[in-house]
């Protein structure tokens, strides 16, 4: 936003101002001199002063405006391509084009990496920054190898290798703990909150998509392993990439509304692999969901535990009780 000093403009930013346009009014800047030289009142003067100041300062703002539109109008132009080419490069997937989306996903890759060196406006390399966790998030799991019979354990391998990219734009960005969203505040009624919420979702994501389990039984142990791993990897790891990071960055630069579209649409589509549209809807009705959770609560661990149970119910639980 374009800072209007307070008080009067000096004489010489008016100069300044005429020198920019082709014709100087004359008749209006000699019977400004004349009434800075000739006023007997100092009171006057600054009356005076004040009076020429306000429209000057309307100028200033009316033009800054203009300036802020145009900046805003660039920063959508320069989110909307990256976030278009993912968007094909994830629809390339749920067709069955993994290949294809793979080279898509470096290519943007490569690009933001390129945009991050010949773009010099912070504010667009700081998008871009946040948009690169998703290709890399992409690629890493179609490229982790599985190590284990059990797919659960393949999720601390692939968001324990997520979380060293996340860690270093969050440094790189110098993004403060409030929008990161580390608070305490109301932490006990956001825990207890997230089960009966995280149910919900995860019974319409359940009846959605009907998953298989992630472990073989429910036994406390295995709930309990079920349950860290989608916390504080998936869930926790996720939330920092698409709530903390990019809604964050994208509320600053554009607007609430258009981060938190922004993000859920992306949110869904990063679901494309399950290969139905209704779960790429759906996911992003949940997005949204976390999203304006993360806007009104500024707390990142209560969006990491809600996301994390939600998924707890959809491999773990309900699998087990509703399966037939």
């Amino acid at each position: 936003m374009l800072y209007i000093e307070e008080g009067v403009i000096p004489v010489q930013k008016l100069i300044n101002s005429f020198k920019s346009q082709k014709k100087i009014n004359l008749p209006f800047l000699t019977s400004f001199l004349i009434s800075a030289l000739t006023t007997t009142s100092p009171a006057e003067t600054s009356v005076n002063n004040l009076g020429i100041s306000s429209s000057l300062e309307k100028g200033h703002i009316s033009e800054g405006s203009d300036q802020e539109k145009l900046k805003i109008k660039k920063l959508r132009v320069f989110t909307a391509i990256p976030v278009m080419c993912i968007a094909f490069a994830e629809l390339l997937i749920f067709f069955g084009r993994t290949e294809e989306a793979v080279w898509i996903h470096i290519g943007i890759l490569v690009a933001l990496c390129l945009s991050n060196i010949f773009v010099k406006e912070a504010e667009v390399n700081k998008i871009h920054q946040a948009l690169m966790l998703l290709p890399i998030m992409r690629l890493i799991s179609l490229s982790m190898p599985n190590f284990f019979t059990t797919t659960l354990y393949s999720f601390i391998f692939i968001y324990g290798s997520l979380a060293i990219p996340v860690a270093i734009i969050v440094i790189h960005q110098r993004n403060s703990l409030e929008q990161i969203g580390i608070s305490m505040k109301n932490i006990g009624t956001y825990m207890i909150l997230s089960v009966p919420l995280g149910f919900l979702l995860g019974l319409g994501e359940y009846l959605t998509i009907r998953t298989g389990y992630l472990i073989p039984d429910l036994t406390f142990g295995n709930l309990l392993k079920l349950t860290l791993i989608m916390v504080f990897f998936v869930g926790l790891v996720e939330e920092v990439i698409f709530r903390s990071i990019l809604q964050t960055r994208l509320e600053q630069a554009l607007s609430a509304q258009e981060a938190l579209l922004i993000t859920s649409f992306i949110f869904g589509l990063m679901h494309s692999g399950y290969g139905t549209f209704t779960e790429i809807l759906y996911t992003g009705f949940v997005g949204l969901i976390l999203g304006f959770a993360f806007y009104k609560t500024k707390s990142l661990p209560f969006v990491a535990v809600l996301h994390g149970f939600v998924n707890v119910f959809l491999f773990g639980i309900l699998p087990h009780c509703l399966s037939i």
